[in-house]
């Protein structure tokens, strides 16, 4: 976990080593930007069905997503990451997160190369995960600047999880005290989305992890409880951020618990073979 002031922006500092449990992973979107720092073979990543596969030999910065991306990991991998709140990333990017929104960039196109390469360096050769951690965290606090706007953004998407994402926007920006336009600026600068899609991502994520995986799920209570209009909103929510049907998610979260009981990633990731 990271120290202050660092803990304001993100939620965990993790290394990760050895064969993942498939060799090719769906993540949904959800409330998180990531930074990985990549010390094994390149992975790939595929932002989109529409969106060719691409190879990150260095790393990578995403911002907070809003369509699945495939991630295709060497055999076997090591990194080193971060996954960070939704507007996480803000202090430590050269440009607006919109500019990122379901665009993966390379470490070194986001810090430069020569950052890029020292970092990796750095990380490749300390002796031990925890050291590469505390050099992780070393280098992000070195690299945090005042972000304009940053503690209006946090604080109205703490409101949006709070209520799991079941808010009024104009409500929003009224106790805000901004403008709806303001707002909505704000949080394409520094989360790469607005207000709205935060709130449907928190929704919709707040509605599966409900899921009891090892009972029946009636999808129209499911769908009723959690705000949808009815069971084909939840269904098309759910096409929409997964590219599954609710059935079809079910069964493949089930597969993953089943195969890989107790797993690390067990939860949000999905077997993409």
């Amino acid at each position: 976990m990271p120290r202050p002031p660092l803990d304001a922006l993100i939620d965990d500092l993790y290394y990760l080593e050895g064969a993942p449990p498939y060799a090719r992973l769906t993540l949904p979107p959800t409330l998180a930007a990531l930074l990985i720092v990549n010390l094994g073979a390149p992975f790939r990543i595929r932002a989109g069905t529409d969106i060719e596969t691409a190879e990150y030999a260095d790393g990578c910065v995403i911002t907070m997503p809003t369509r699945a991306y495939e991630f295709g990991y060497p055999v076997p991998t090591r990194s080193v990451g971060v996954h960070l709140k939704p507007w996480g990333l803000a202090p430590f990017l050269p440009m607006p997160a919109v500019e990122l929104c379901d665009r993966p960039v390379t470490m070194e196109q986001a810090w430069g190369r020569a950052a890029a390469t020292e970092l990796r360096d750095r990380l490749a050769t300390a002796d031990a995960p925890q050291e590469m951690l505390t050099l992780l965290e070393e280098e992000l606090i070195r690299r945090l600047y005042e972000t304009a706007g940053l503690g209006l953004v946090r604080h109205t998407s703490r409101v949006i999880a709070a209520a799991g994402g079941a808010v009024s926007i104009g409500g929003l920006s009224v106790a805000a005290g901004v403008s709806s336009t303001h707002l909505a600026r704000r949080f394409k600068e520094l989360i790469g989305v607005t207000p709205k899609r935060l709130a449907r991502t928190c929704r919709f994520t707040a509605t599966v992890f409900a899921i009891d995986l090892a009972g029946p799920i009636d999808w129209g209570e499911l769908a009723g409880d959690a705000g949808y209009f009815d069971q084909a909103h939840f269904g098309h929510e759910c096409r929409e951020f997964t590219g599954l049907t609710p059935t079809r998610y079910l069964a493949v979260r089930r597969r993953f618990l089943r195969e890989h009981p107790g797993h690390a990633m067990d939860g949000w990731p999905l077997p993409a073979d």
